[in-house]
């Protein structure tokens, strides 16, 4: 569990978060559209995301992957970030997500969440390099990477299938023997 200022912690998933993902999706239902696939009914149920959380755990378990809550000091879910897709032999590497409370973007959330999961990928996790990838338009998940040491290494035309069409993305990189420093918290 990591401390991310006053109100937010960092930490794993754990079994019985699906109750407070199911609300957390619920409500960034509008918010997070654009920039994800298109979701079904289903998904934002609390017995879809419980079983998403059996899922992460999995992953966790056999190294596929490492998945985070951003939970608030009333204990709701107020995003994620993931370690998705682990891959070890000439590789060590995987593929970062995240997302912050459409209500909590600006105050520099998502930058420290990130930084505290690039330290634990290269610390805990002995991970060489992180990808992620951006939609072209997504200006605030690019300045989180830059602010986090990412480096972009090029474009994917029709990349992902987001919001129901495939779109281009912005690929970056970190490379993670570089020494971290995790941004202060803001005011």
């Amino acid at each position: 569990m990591f401390a991310l200022d006053a109100e937010h912690i960092l930490r794993p998933v754990h079994t019985g978060d699906g109750v407070a993902l199911a609300r957390a999706y619920t409500a960034n239902r509008a918010h997070l559209a654009p920039w994800e696939p298109t979701r079904s009914e289903a998904f934002f149920t609390s017995e879809d995301q419980e079983r998403h959380v059996a899922t992460c755990l999995e992953d966790a378990a056999t190294g596929r992957g490492v998945r985070f809550v951003i939970e608030s000091a009333d204990g709701e879910i107020r995003g994620r970030v993931n370690l998705n897709n682990i891959v070890r032999g000439a590789f060590w590497s995987a593929d970062l997500g995240y997302w912050v409370d459409g209500a909590r973007q600006g105050r520099g959330l998502g930058t420290r969440a990130v930084a505290q999961v690039v330290s634990y990928a290269r610390d805990e996790v002995r991970l060489h390099r992180l990808q992620a990838a951006t939609l072209v338009q997504n200006h605030g998940s690019q300045r989180v990477l830059g602010a986090n040491g990412f480096e972009r290494i090029g474009a994917a035309p029709r990349y992902l299938k987001i919001a129901g069409k495939w779109q281009d993305h912005i690929l970056f990189q970190r490379i993670l023997e570089e020494p971290l420093s995790v941004p202060p918290a803001r005011p």
